[in-house]
């Protein structure tokens, strides 16, 4: 192990593709996880996420550029150590730093004089360096800035965007002093190509806040929109297309059954929650999440309508979910408005299974336990037939759209997914 080992925390989507992108620099990396399963695939060089390919799992391994393990004791091989965990949402909508907090206690026996720690799980301003630098100092007696340096730099991962390459995504970096600032430079500059330095580790905590914020206030304003338009007979998909040929002041956002994925949903009420501390309202944020968040009833009622045009009802009707993934050509279901579509069918007594071959079984979560172990049911002109309904949630590639335009008996389309393919048909209902 060299003095320039890079150790990343979590090797989930964030931190898996931090570490390739280190190693295929030169760098040698330490990747850490809670989960034996992850560390057993990786030493084999198999990948656990669609759109890492094992091929670059076993080229960095075989260079011996890249290992993995449980072991948090070898923290003290590490030239830095990054931080790339989850960052959820308590029940109550409040932050929960617990994957933060509790990575820190393991970091902090382990650490030694003039190592790095940079967080990059996006979080409340003031995180960095108030709960988890007091975490590190009292684990470790050494002092931040003095003894180890600190910094935050947000994760900017787009999953499923061919166009998000981690060396040519800009990296915000913010040091706890000028001095922590110049050594996370430092290291982020072996691997990325644009660094872009802030004045402090809170600076750069609200950035990323606020570039998620930015497209949660934007998805609930086309959201809305989307409603109002119904209403009137417009169809927002039509709409937008036509505006976005307009070359300044407008950018294209696009509605949904609700928000999915790490960052959009949550971030938000992160800045919320912080906000009271001191006395400020954040109306605009939570207005957006009222709008966002009451987009799956929306899309339930639509189903509702759709099967009143056979004379059916939600109760005792087959349905079809396709995708569950969060977004389009990912595997990545964490928050999906897919399973809160779920819930809502058979709360009012519906059947419902789901197809997706990005995610042919329900891995176990926090949030939805209840569906682990589910598997996704083969796509045929047969099974098609057997249900009452297709609900598409997710528009995946991979999903034969032409075989559901065919052989569905109704489809509610929350994403657009069929337009071309069923604009018109008495059967097709947009959500």
């Amino acid at each position: 192990m060299t003095l320039s080992t890079i150790g990343i925390i979590g090797l989930g989507y964030v931190g898996l593709p931090l570490s390739l992108q280190f190693a295929r620099t030169g760098s040698t990396v330490l990747g850490f996880d809670i989960d034996p399963a992850k560390i057993k695939a990786l030493d084999a060089g198999e990948t656990y996420i669609l759109h890492i390919s094992s091929e670059a799992v076993r080229a960095q391994r075989d260079a011996g550029r890249f290992s993995a393990t449980t072991d948090f004791s070898r923290i003290s091989e590490c030239e830095a150590i990054i931080i790339c965990v989850p960052t959820p949402l308590a029940k109550h909508r409040e932050p929960d730093l617990t994957y933060v907090l509790d990575t820190g206690r393991s970091i902090a026996p382990h650490l030694q004089p003039g190592q790095l720690v940079v967080l990059e799980s996006t979080t409340y301003p003031g995180t960095t360096d108030t709960e988890l630098r007091a975490v590190l100092e009292a684990g470790s007696n050494l002092k931040a800035g003095v003894d180890f340096h600190l910094a935050f730099s947000p994760e900017r991962e787009d999953p499923g965007n061919p166009q998000s390459d981690v060396a040519v995504i800009p990296k915000i970096v913010g040091g706890f002093t000028p001095e922590c600032q110049k050594h996370a430079l430092s290291v982020y500059g072996r691997a990325i190509k644009t660094l872009v330095p802030v004045e402090s580790c809170r600076v750069a905590e609200a950035v990323k806040l606020t570039e998620n914020i930015f497209r949660a206030v934007n998805i609930a304003m086309v959201n809305e929109l989307k409603v109002v338009y119904a209403a009137m007979g417009i169809d927002i998909w039509d709409v937008i297309e036509a505006a976005k040929t307009k070359p300044f002041g407008f950018m294209p956002f696009y509605p949904g059954p609700g928000l999915g994925g790490h960052c959009i949903p949550i971030d938000p009420f992160y800045l919320t929650w912080k906000a009271r501390e001191y006395g400020q309202e954040t109306r605009f944020i939570e207005l957006a999440g009222e709008v966002n968040t009451a987009m799956p009833a929306y899309v339930i009622q639509r189903v509702g309508e759709a099967l009143a045009s056979l004379h059916l009802t939600i109760r005792d009707s087959r349905i079809l979910m396709i995708g569950i993934a969060y977004k389009s050509n990912v595997d990545d279901d964490r928050e999906s408005p897919a399973y809160v579509l779920w819930d809502l069918l058979e709360q009012q007594g519906a059947e419902v299974d789901y197809h997706d071959p990005h995610v042919p079984v329900i891995r176990p979560s926090r949030e939805h336990a209840h569906f682990a172990g589910r598997q996704s049911v083969a796509l045929a002109a047969g099974t098609l037939a057997d249900y009452d309904l297709v609900l598409v949630a997710t528009n995946h590639k991979a999903v034969d759209a032409a075989l559901i335009a065919e052989y569905a008996r109704l489809v509610v389309d929350s994403r657009n997914a069929l337009s071309t393919l069923m604009k018109g048909k008495p059967n097709y209902f947009k959500a």
